[in-house]
């Protein structure tokens, strides 16, 4: 099941090319992974990406649970800002994704955790990690490949929520600079790229209340042969460039040392392929577990006139359960 990269792509290679059904996931620093052929006749790895799973969709509604959290204080998190923010001064990035680890109680297991989120790409392995997602990474189909990247969170209550995020300049550029780097990404693989939908909202509903979260879509034109160049043509686009940054070498560097350990398979990559059709999504709303505890990790995107405060409040507000 759990296999080093480059035997990930070799394995999404032959199952594309003998369109064989397979589930997979792949960590941030693409050292490991796991892969799992007919992924619908097992009950190891759970899963439902948008629809698709061998789990059964969530109950209507969620019994009585107790959730905390108890996050890293603020000057922990403005030494990690501050060596971001010394990065982009001096050129090594211009947007960095940023993230933390926050200790949680709950009384919930994964698998329940799992069991009853409402979100659109859901994924447990029992004792190890459960993930939530609402970002789709990338889908490819019918020749045509497309990538969503999601930039820009706010609370939906307050007031001219819309409005506000739209107009924000601080979440423009970032996001204006994570469409352009998914772009040129996507224009390593294919042809014909294209921004066919820019700063769309999406609404989410979480146990801290609604959120607002931006994102755009862009898409491409696949090689005739794509299926049978699945594996390289995926890995081609990794580490997802909106948990990342740009440009991505300089930026990965910068990332491990701010954040001083590794981040595993939060904010990697994971997906299904029906034998048709591929549908990944990045691995963010993601709670860990280490021996007894959890850990819930959330972060943000980084540019050169963020605000310390502001930043360490998006990380928190990600902190929920999907329910």
């Amino acid at each position: 099941m759990y296999f080093r990269c480059d035997e990930i792509e070799r394995r999404m290679n032959e199952a594309g090319q003998k369109r064989q059904p397979f589930l997979f996931g792949v960590e941030f620093e693409m050292k490991r992974g796991f892969f799992l052929v007919d992924p619908m006749s097992q009950q190891e790895v759970l899963f439902n990406i948008n629809g698709f799973g061998n789990t059964p969709p969530p109950p209507e509604t969620t019994p009585p649970h107790h959730f905390e959290s108890r996050p890293e204080d603020f000057h922990t998190y403005s030494e990690r800002f501050r060596v971001v923010r010394n990065g982009l001064s001096r050129g090594d990035s211009y947007l960095t994704n940023l993230t933390i680890s926050t200790p949680i109680r709950t009384s919930l297991t994964l698998q329940e955790i799992f069991s009853y989120s409402k979100a659109i790409y859901r994924f447990c392995i029992p004792g190890m990690m459960v993930c939530f997602s609402p970002e789709c990474f990338v889908t490819m189909s019918r020749g045509r490949i497309a990538t969503f990247p999601m930039k820009g969170t706010i609370d939906a209550a307050i007031p001219n929520a819309r409005e506000i995020i739209l107009n924000d300049h601080k979440e423009s550029a970032e996001h204006n600079t994570t469409v352009d780097l998914l772009r040129n990404d996507l224009s390593r693989i294919a042809t014909e790229v294209k921004v066919s939908r820019f700063r769309y909202i999406d609404e989410l509903q979480t146990s801290n209340g609604t959120i607002l979260q931006v994102s755009s879509e862009i898409e491409g034109s696949l090689p005739d042969n794509y299926r049978e160049q699945l594996g390289t043509l995926f890995f081609a686009l990794l580490p997802a460039g909106s948990v990342s940054g740009a440009p991505k070498r300089a930026t990965l560097e910068l990332i491990r040392r701010a954040e001083k350990e590794p981040r595993g398979y939060y904010t990697g990559v994971a997906g299904y392929f029906d034998g048709e059709r591929l549908e990944s999504f990045v691995m963010i709303r993601y709670i860990e577990q280490q021996g007894s505890d959890l850990f819930f990790r959330s972060g943000g995107g980084i540019t050169a006139n963020n605000i310390c405060r502001n930043e360490y409040r998006e990380a928190l507000q990600k902190v929920y359960l999907p329910f």
